[in-house]
């Protein structure tokens, strides 16, 4: 369903355009782009591992690819082949960790049955993970210490705000969702705002309880449709972190929005809410990434 199909479908809710966001916080990352390329010498560099050949990561790479050429920095994809061994992936990123040109490091998940992921991850140097998924960061995250946020809870955080003014202070939150890729991390995000914040998951009892009480509903559990009209208080903003792929081939999020966008105040779509969002924010992750290791001043993107 595109962008379109889903704003006239829309009955109360107002969507919240991750696409227009996400282009307007690129052209002020391609600005600061320019700030140091003229002032310092410095073009951001973003490296991404991709292993494989599955067809939504070869889409997702591209794109990181083709955005951050735009936006004014190098990119570098590293393409391996299926039978990988772990022990190539690890020298690979070790290499990058050492390559000045190179500021923020990405693997794209997920691996290759014979690779970890949680050891790849822990092999790259923290001041280049851009996805915000070493130790160091996710620590420092819950520490509140400056550090690289997890990009896509980075995108969540951004999207609320944009629908609600920037001022979350004093909203329930409520998380659908666990997981140390987005789960955990929105929810510290969200603290961070000032927010009253739930997390729930699949032993969660009277989950749609739950969820009506939510100012600000955040679902990320990968399971399409899952939230419905009666789990909503009315008004209330949605983000829908889910990308299921139906058996027609077409995208669902894990929200179903027919029905929430007629009681909902703000929703994202699905396409075009949080994935465009994710990317953007990565572009700004690899700039922090630079200033920090070159110990320049890290500019405020938005």
């Amino acid at each position: 369903m595109t962008m379109t199909q889903k704003k006239e479908i829309s009955g109360a809710a107002k969507i919240i355009d991750g696409s227009a966001l996400a282009k307007r916080l690129r052209a002020s990352i391609a600005r600061h782009i320019e700030v140091l390329v003229e002032d310092h010498k410095i073009m951001p560099g973003l490296a991404v591992v991709i292993v494989g050949d599955d067809p939504a990561s070869q889409v997702y790479v591209a794109n990181k690819h083709k955005l951050a050429e735009k936006a004014g920095m190098r990119s570098f994809v590293h393409a391996l082949p299926k039978n990988t061994s772990q022990d190539e992936v690890l020298k690979l990123v070790k290499s990058l960790n050492a390559q000045k040109k190179v500021h923020g490091i990405l693997v794209q998940l997920p691996l290759p049955k014979q690779i970890d992921a949680d050891t790849v991850l822990k092999a790259i140097d923290p001041l280049k993970d851009v996805d915000g998924l070493t130790i160091e960061n996710m620590g420092r995250l819950m520490a509140g210490l400056p550090g690289l946020i997890p990009c896509t809870p980075m995108g969540c955080v951004l999207l609320a705000k944009e629908a609600l003014g920037q001022n979350l202070t004093g909203l329930h939150a409520v998380v659908i969702g666990r997981s140390s890729l987005v789960g955990k991390p929105v929810a510290q995000l969200l603290l961070r705002e000032n927010c009253t914040v739930t997390v729930c998951h699949s032993r969660t009892p009277q989950l749609p309880h739950i969820t009506r009480q939510a100012d600000i509903l955040i679902a990320a559990v990968g399971k399409a449709g899952l939230v419905r009209a009666d789990w909503v208080k009315p008004g209330a903003t949605v983000i829908d972190v889910g990308i299921n792929r139906l058996a027609d081939g077409s995208l669902a999020g894990d929200v179903a929005f027919d029905e929430v966008s007629g009681v909902a105040g703000h929703i994202t779509p699905v396409p075009g809410g949080v994935g465009p969002m994710t990317i953007a924010c990565l572009l700004g992750n690899t700039v922090v990434a630079a200033c920090r290791q070159n110990e320049l001043t890290v500019p405020h993107i938005s």
